[in-house]
């Protein structure tokens, strides 16, 4: 009964560290009550199935779009639309953002367009990305770059001003240079801020992916639900959207472990 009671009281603490074996087993719990929730309203015929498919025939969907090739090459087509417009919007926004909250005179001249741009509903750019670029690849990464580039921007800059100026001063005491304080001070102590910016952002990168992919696509996870939705084939929908959340999951975990093997002081 006092084993009981102090694990009850450790759950209620806050930032108190838990066995893993308890955490995985609250994971699980969690999971087995959505799955359960899901089969009896949807087996139970609580809920119609042209609303509501059950678990089965999502993984039957997923069988048949599986056998014939075409689940691979939607999947196939989301991911390069992703990860392009990712790798390029943090290609630009790391630095870019790092400059950004290390110099005032960055900051005054970037800051008050991207507070700016970053309010902007993505949606209401895609008529015009279809106008400038046309249909097609680009179009689609145009839209994932613009959904989370200027997010990237603003959180990245707020991780450099976090950055101690004792640390900074300290480095000037030593005899570094105002390029050695940057390249070798400011950038690997915002190295697991930015790691958790890129980690947060690229799960906005997947939920713009259907926005991408609503409009003038053939192809991807958003193309086959929005064809879904006119033959109501819920259970399709349920599968593209079951797709997007454990790929959205996969990279994230990437993101994790790379931060524990490159960040690994900072935990």
């Amino acid at each position: 009964m006092a084993t009981q009671k102090s694990w009850v009281q450790r759950c209620l603490t806050p930032k108190v560290d838990l066995p893993h074996k308890l955490t995985l087993a609250a994971g699980a719990l969690c999971w087995i009550v959505v799955f359960g929730l899901w089969a009896i309203l949807s087996y139970g015929a609580m809920v119609p199935s042209m609303f509501l498919p059950t678990p089965g025939d999502v993984i039957s969907a997923g069988v048949r779009l599986a056998s014939d090739g075409t689940l691979g090459k939607h999947v196939f087509a989301s991911v390069e639309v992703v990860v392009i417009g990712f790798v390029v919007s943090s290609l630009v926004a790391v630095p870019l953002g790092l400059l950004m909250g290390s110099f005032r005179i960055v900051q005054a001249v970037l800051e008050p367009l991207v507070n700016f741009i970053r309010y902007l509903p993505v949606t209401s750019f895609v008529p015009l990305f279809i106008l400038w670029i046309g249909i097609g690849l680009e179009q689609r990464v145009t839209v994932i770059i613009f959904g989370v580039f200027f997010q990237q921007l603003v959180m990245i800059a707020d991780v450099s001003k976090g950055i101690s100026k004792d640390l900074l001063n300290a480095s000037y005491t030593l005899g570094a240079s105002r390029r050695d304080v940057v390249m070798h001070v400011l950038g690997p102590a915002s190295l697991p801020g930015v790691l958790d910016t890129l980690r947060v952002t690229m799960g906005w990168a997947w939920t713009y992916l259907v926005v991408a992919e609503l409009v003038a696509a053939s192809s991807g996870l958003g193309y086959i639900s929005l064809k879904a939705m006119r033959g109501f084939q819920v259970d399709v929908i349920f599968l593209a959207i079951a797709i997007i959340g454990l790929l959205g999951l996969m990279t994230d975990q990437l993101f994790r472990i790379l931060r524990l093997k490159v960040a690994s002081w900072a935990q």
